[in-house]
């Protein structure tokens, strides 16, 4: 019989752990890991990461794994559940396209407690997220309906984040552990049993969804331990009958999505970095206003500003419009095409041009930044519904006073894989978010550290030195 989805999924993560994955691969690897650690480090005053860290500590434990901001040691699964929480928190994490989920924030930190757990190489735990990434890649791909452009998983009401990510931890953690092929598909079939998340909190609030990458890290830490002390899982549990895929997905689902060019093509090259810290949707709308800001432009002439991108967006960005041009908080800000466009036009010019200090409580009061956003106006544009959702354009179109009309149109976001971020900027948005809780001094020490992974460095280096910062 020919071998499972679960099986050659499985076969694959055995593989690469024991030959190993070449440097190129590793390397942006590390970049990933380096982007979610900031993340991390800016989110520690997050409300959500003080209830999961409040949580973990009556539940108790052994220590054997960082939980970023703590200066003690806890058991893996809950230090893997604080830095999931942590790394989803800000909505900065990297986003994988067109399955619009966020694989590094389930799969890093439940790879950082295991390998911080058995003190194992950098260039292991690199492979082993790498893979996990990947896996959590290719389950959002199957739930991904090409015909009408959109995420079967998020149609339901589900978190392609939460329920795939839980099973790209499980492989990352049970590579860590040293499982063979056999146990990894085990791993896989377990944690399709813990995948959860339903995404309600985006149209009625709550902060749930914060924690939705903690929940499934966590899960996945506990899925690849199971396996190891012999649970097994079923191993037609993404196709069968009562399979992930069906039970999540109906028959909207493309299996070849999981298996296709397994090894030699990878799904994971299609993650976008984000540079900016707020919703994904307003990034290339920020990216336009920075240009134009750049070349000169005075805020002070414009009588008008229109804001294209794709038709599905506008829910998100653009309505209801009231509310998006006077947003009622910070975060309220972070998802709002109007505030965006007058933050990156008027704001701090932190950061890669848009920084935290532009999604505070106070800066979205800003009576200037107000005026400027009453000007924007969203609208659908043709071209970018087009493009979307493998990338997520924008076309800014200004009116001046003086009767001039000036356009911008960005079609590639920055960060992804046709705009990639170079390492000098990678590195700024690291230390942005890293200085905010440790400075400086210990920020460049981080990146220094996690830069070294594939070669002198070990993830135990850079987690004491978490600890010590704490």
């Amino acid at each position: 019989m020919s071998a499972t989805p679960a099986e050659q999924l499985g076969a694959l993560a055995a593989r690469a752990g024991k030959d190993g994955l070449p440097a190129a691969r590793r390397d942006d690897v590390a970049g990933r890991v380096l982007d979610l650690l900031g993340i991390c480090l800016a989110a520690l005053s997050e409300r959500p990461a003080e209830v999961v860290v409040a949580t973990v500590d009556e539940w108790g434990g052994a220590p054997a794994a960082t939980a970023i901001g703590s200066a003690v040691r806890l058991p893996a699964p809950s230090a893997a559940l604080v830095n999931g929480t942590l790394g989803h928190s800000l909505d900065f994490d990297d986003t994988h396209l067109p399955s619009v989920l966020h694989p590094s924030a389930a799969v890093v930190p439940a790879a950082l407690a295991v390998a911080e757990q058995y003190d194992v190489s950098g260039p292991a735990f690199l492979d082993a997220v790498a893979v996990g990434v990947e896996v959590t890649c290719r389950l959002g791909m199957a739930g991904y309906d090409r015909e009408h452009a959109n995420s079967v998983f998020f149609d339901r009401g589900q978190h392609a984040t939460a329920i795939c990510g839980t099973v790209g931890a499980a492989v990352a953690a049970g590579m860590l552990q040293g499982l063979t092929a056999d146990q990894l598909t085990s791993a896989i079939g377990i944690a399709c049993s813990m995948g959860s998340g339903v995404i309600e909190a985006n149209r009625t609030g709550g902060t749930v969804k914060r924690v939705h990458c903690g929940w499934a890290a966590h899960a996945g830490v506990i899925a690849a331990s199971l396996a190891r002390h012999g649970l097994t899982g079923p191993p037609t549990v993404l196709e069968g009958r009562f399979g992930l895929l069906r039970a999540f997905c109906g028959e909207q689902f493309d299996i070849g999505a999981v298996t296709g060019e397994l090894g030699e093509r990878w799904e994971s090259d299609r993650i976008f970095v984000k540079p900016f810290p707020c919703n994904h949707f307003t990034h290339a709308g920020v990216e336009a206003a920075l240009r134009l800001r750049r070349a000169g432009l005075n805020p002070a002439d414009l009588t008008g500003i229109t804001l294209g991108v794709p038709e599905p967006v506008l829910r998100t960005i653009a309505e209801p419009l009231a509310d998006k041009r006077r947003p009622l908080s910070g975060y309220h800000g972070a998802f709002s095409g109007p505030y965006t466009v007058a933050a990156a036009l008027l704001g701090s010019g932190g950061g890669l041009g848009v920084s935290h200090e532009d999604f505070t409580d106070s800066a979205v009061a800003d009576p200037d930044r107000l005026a400027l956003a009453a000007l924007v106006t969203p609208e659908a544009d043709p071209d970018c519904t087009r493009i979307f959702p493998h990338q997520f354009p924008a076309v800014l179109t200004v009116r001046l006073s003086g009767g001039e009309v000036l356009r911008e149109r960005v079609e590639h976001n920055l960060g992804g894989p046709e705009n990639p971020l170079t390492p000098a900027e990678l590195t700024t948005k690291f230390r942005m978010n890293a200085a905010r809780a440790v400075g400086e001094a210990t920020a460049t020490a981080l990146s220094d550290l996690v830069a070294r992974l594939s070669s002198d460095s070990r993830p135990t280096m850079f987690t004491a030195l978490l600890r010590a910062s704490a």
